[in-house]
């Protein structure tokens, strides 16, 4: 596999593309769920599973990086055991023993590990080991915050888990006020008339973008901007040169990896390009829905507001 096909796969995995079967989930709750054990309590997961997990939990597996990143926001890191090869954040991340990475975490791992709960998002291909899990009385837990407020709602939730919620609701409400701050300052609403056209390269050669059902989406008007591919279907579409090329914006935003270090080609004649507003932004920061989302809207704002200042002084 090349590099460049390697990056982008690890790109899309992190966004949740490659998926699992939802069906197999259903059918994994058509029976009623069992009262729970004495030191067990029955809660709803992001898939609407009821779910008994321990009273207290003081051994977890992560099983994707924007889970790993909440559970750390929680003040609940140390109780991490295993988590996958993506990682990264925060640094003390990624001393945690590997499990492998989402698409394939390895199952003789976290069985080894003992953990009592497992927090999967829906980009875990879980069907196949879900029973063998369930027979080591391993939970597994599915947490899918698809946009800012989702993330607030999953770092509470797991505040109560981990019994750290004067933590948590700390937490949630700074990031709030920071978004808030973004959503509602003068920036933003000196743009809101007229907010900045805006490109988000995921991609280079093939050209992927963000679409109507991609929490980037409203990230980008959260931070002032308007996605010029808000209407394309799905989250996160391949677009071909004859779409690209209408579509002029006038800022476009690289995610910042290994093989999208410039624009695509078909961007040269745009407005961004030729008044040289082109800006990379960290791909894990908008990559995975997490508490960094807010780092995203703070820095993709500076971004709209550093064109604004440029086109006001030509």
């Amino acid at each position: 596999m090349r590099i460049a096909d390697f990056s982008k796969l690890r790109f899309l995995v992190c966004f949740g593309l490659v998926g699992l079967s939802l069906l197999a989930f259903a059918c994994s709750t058509s029976n009623p769920p069992l009262e729970p054990k004495a030191d067990y309590r029955t809660v709803v997961d992001d898939l609407g599973r009821s779910v008994s997990v321990p009273v207290k939990i003081e051994r977890a597996v992560s099983l994707a990086p924007s889970l790993t990143e909440m559970i750390f926001a929680a003040g609940a890191g140390d109780r991490l055991v295993g988590v996958t090869t993506y990682c990264n954040y925060p640094e003390e991340a990624k001393a945690i023993q590997k499990v492998g990475d989402t698409m394939t975490p390895n199952i003789e791992s976290i069985i080894a590990l003992k953990p009592q709960v497992v927090f999967v998002s829906t980009a875990s291909q879980l069907e196949a080991f879900m029973a063998t899990l369930a027979q080591q009385n391993i939970v597994v837990f599915v947490s899918d915050a698809k946009d800012l407020e989702g993330v607030y709602r999953n770092v509470e939730q797991l505040g109560d888990f981990f019994e750290t919620k004067s933590r948590t609701a700390e937490v949630v409400e700074n990031l709030k006020r920071r978004a808030d701050f973004v959503r509602h300052g003068v920036g933003y609403s000196a743009r809101a008339g007229n907010p900045t056209r805006v490109f988000v390269q995921i991609s280079t050669d093939p050209l992927f973008t963000i679409g109507k059902e991609s929490f980037l989406t409203t990230i980008v008007r959260y931070a002032g901007g308007d996605s010029v591919t808000k209407e394309v279907p799905t989250a996160y579409p391949k677009l071909s040169k004859e779409t690209a090329l209408a579509l002029a914006p006038e800022v476009i935003i690289l995610s910042d990896s290994d093989d999208n270090k410039e624009p695509n080609a078909v961007f040269k004649n745009s407005p961004a390009v030729k008044n040289g507003r082109v800006y990379k932004i960290n791909a894990d920061i908008i990559s995975r829905p997490g508490p960094r989302l807010v780092d995203a809207i703070e820095q993709i704002s500076e971004k709209l507001n550093a064109s604004s200042k440029k086109e006001s002084s030509e």
